[in-house]
């Protein structure tokens, strides 16, 4: 079998409205490679999306995972509830930062969890309106998309938004947005089209993933903190992309000195396996009505089982020390290299949430061409890359946190090839 031949069929199978960043096919995978239908190795700096933190295929995952498909696969927690599902529950009831009682959901998708948080804050406050951020992504529901603050490829051609969402501009100091910019905007948001009153929730990420890994820093989050204690909003963190050890922190709002009420967490939860909550304050978390949050696969047996396990590995393997290490070198390699890349006009993240920026080599304009050479010469070379920011100009990189020391220093040679190659053209 080729990756040709599969490519060909996927063509006439599947939705042309599902995007492909690559055309080769996985086989098999274990940690930081993976092996593809023709028995080519690749290094992953990609991990699903941030998805598998501790690898692919960790041993204690699996071992968890096949402990639990032996018991059994599905009940529907509503229906007949088991005990992991709470005691993981208390897990991340204890984990996410907030000083306060705290319960939780489980669902299945990023999206979802960002969906039922929104719920939660709606019937909390009694008001509608949600304010997020140019730049932020939130998923690809109707919800998720017009949260998202980016049109294209997101919003494009799909109508009408939801109604009652705001945006407002992300603080970018490379972009010339202050914090005092964004804080200000709310506040001309509040005199001009929205009573603070109607304001259910203000969402936002911590670090932005698809906007471009910009870090939000310190006094935009004291600053919406306080907005949301002086009008009565419920202040929401997406931790999709940056929970589990990703950012240094077992959640990147740890590196902060305030807390958000609703934290929506997926990606890095369950190791690969489909699983999805949202943690927060019990007092709003037990707003709806029974039956108003849930799922039929909500909290699937497998994906709590592989959850815990990844939990256990965070900590027994030291995981956040670990990327914040691992940032550090990659953060030192592509600081060299930007020596000689002019293109190259910033480096930054928090953790092992790394990314570089391109412009043109004379710094006037985003250079989504250079950013996409890139991770074209890194397939070449069999390093999986991904793109991302508000004008594709961004590479980011995801590599799993448990990467072995030889694979990642390969994978940066592999990587600082690929750069030069892109400068050719």
């Amino acid at each position: 079998m080729k990756n040709a031949e599969v490519n060909t069929r996927r063509e006439a199978a599947i939705s042309r409205g599902v995007g492909m960043m690559t055309q080769v096919y996985a086989e098999r995978a274990l940690n930081a490679e993976i092996w593809d239908i023709e028995g080519n190795r690749y290094i992953d700096f990609a991990a699903g999306i941030a998805v598998v933190n501790t690898g692919h295929c960790h041993p204690k995952v699996i071992a968890a995972a096949e402990k639990q498909l032996h018991a059994f696969t599905h009940t529907c927690h509503q229906v007949v509830p088991y005990e992991n599902y709470v005691r993981l529950a208390e897990r991340l009831n204890e984990k996410v930062p907030g000083d306060f009682d705290k319960k939780t959901v489980f669902v299945t998708t990023g999206a979802e969890a960002v969906e039922n948080a929104i719920k939660v804050a709606r019937i909390a406050t009694n008001r509608p309106a949600v304010i997020a951020f140019g730049g932020g992504f939130h998923g690809r529901t109707f919800m998720g998309m017009s949260l998202t603050g980016k049109v294209e490829p997101y919003k494009k051609g799909f109508g009408a938004m939801m109604p009652d969402v705001y945006h407002v501009p992300f603080p970018i100091d490379l972009h010339d947005v202050p914090v005092e910019q964004s804080l200000g905007a709310i506040t001309k948001l509040f005199k001009a089209d929205l009573d603070p009153a109607r304001v259910a929730a203000i969402i936002i990420e911590p670090v932005q993933g698809e906007g471009g890994f910009y870090e939000a820093p310190a006094d935009l989050m004291r600053g919406l903190r306080k907005l949301c204690d002086e009008h009565g909003i419920v202040m929401i963190a997406d931790e999709v992309q940056t929970g589990f050890a990703r950012t240094g922190n077992l959640f990147a709002m740890d590196g902060y000195d305030v807390s958000a009420d609703i934290t929506t967490m997926a990606k890095g939860l369950a190791g690969g396996f489909p699983l999805a909550a949202v943690t927060g304050r019990a007092d709003l978390m037990d707003a709806a009505n029974p039956g108003g949050l849930g799922g039929t696969y909500g909290g699937s047996p497998m994906g709590v089982a592989a959850a815990h396990a990844v939990l256990d590995v965070i900590e027994e393997e030291d995981l956040c020390n670990r990327a914040n290490e691992l940032g550090s070198r990659l953060k030192q390699r592509l600081e060299q290299i930007r020596q000689s890349t002019p293109q190259m006009v910033d480096v930054r993240g928090p953790g092992f949430m790394v990314a570089a920026e391109f412009n043109t080599a004379d710094g006037s304009a985003p250079d989504a061409d250079f950013a996409n050479r890139v991770r074209a010469e890194g397939m070449k070379r069999n390093l999986i890359l991904l793109t991302c920011g508000t004008y594709g100009n961004v590479v980011r990189f995801l590599a799993p946190i448990t990467i072995p020391d030889d694979v990642f220093a390969e994978g940066l040679d592999l990587l600082e090839q690929s750069i030069e190659a892109a400068k050719k053209g």
